[in-house]
């Protein structure tokens, strides 16, 4: 199972806010000739047909000039501005401490702003991982481990993973301790939902994450865990680090 969407879900105590992630409970435990074709494509977001992903590029969505806003935030931005790979938006910028360059604005042109896909406030999504509140020295350990090409996934087609490898080789040791730092400094918070349940929302993967289709169209949910935004717009789109799963 990828850690970081176990992680998300199970260590952040009392279930709160909203996010659907489902688990078979009824469903019995696989054998083990079962398992021999690990890593799953579910847990790793990857296409249920075996294909490759191709690897995102930091490459901003075109610039279509209305500014989009957030309930419960004063901000306004693009959608140029929302997904800036070198200075993202900042939606709510009370809920977290001020933000080293490094989680902000990254370094151009090897470092994304580490605010991008673990969002400003450490929560980050399911195709990246939580990490507000873990300790300095474990963030600064996986980090290096990344840089040192001693951490990798199990799935090699993650891109994500892929990604970080490059990002952590290309920071520089103050960068990896400023980072490290920020995200312990944040208190974890839960904003994940568990419901168990024999059928969910047919989706697609996008970069990783499982988005539901439009309608209502649901299979059933086997021998896997899906994870889902709560609300997909504000989650795909507007990237709203208060926005659920």
């Amino acid at each position: 199972m990828t850690m970081d969407l176990f992680t998300n879900a199970f260590r952040s105590g009392p279930l709160v806010l909203a996010l659907l992630l489902s688990i078979d409970v009824g469903a019995a435990a696989p054998q083990q000739d079962e398992v021999t074709d690990l890593p799953l494509p579910w847990a790793y977001g990857m296409p249920p047909d075996g294909s490759t992903p191709p690897q995102p590029a930091c490459v901003r969505p075109k610039d279509d000039g209305p500014l989009r806003h957030l309930p419960d935030s004063g901000a306004a931005f693009t959608l140029t501005q929302i997904s800036d790979c070198f200075g993202p938006a900042d939606w709510f910028p009370e809920d977290h401490p001020a933000m080293p360059h490094v989680v902000s604005h990254g370094r151009k042109p090897d470092v994304n702003a580490c605010g991008l896909c673990h969002y400003p406030n450490g929560k980050g999504r399911p195709e990246n991982a939580g990490i507000s509140g873990l300790p300095v020295a474990y963030i600064m350990q996986q980090l290096n481990d990344f840089k040192n090409g001693v951490r990798k996934s199990a799935e090699p087609r993650k891109a994500n993973t892929n990604r970080m490898i490059n990002f952590a080789k290309a920071m520089s040791d103050e960068e990896i301790k400023a980072a490290a730092e920020y995200f312990a400094a944040m208190k974890w918070t839960p904003w994940i939902k568990v419901i168990e349940t024999t059928d969910v929302p047919k989706t697609r993967v996008v970069a990783g994450l499982f988005l539901p289709l439009a309608g209502s169209a649901t299979e059933p949910i086997g021998q896997r865990v899906i994870e889902v935004p709560v609300n997909v717009e504000e989650t795909e789109t507007l990237r709203n680090p208060r926005s659920s799963f």
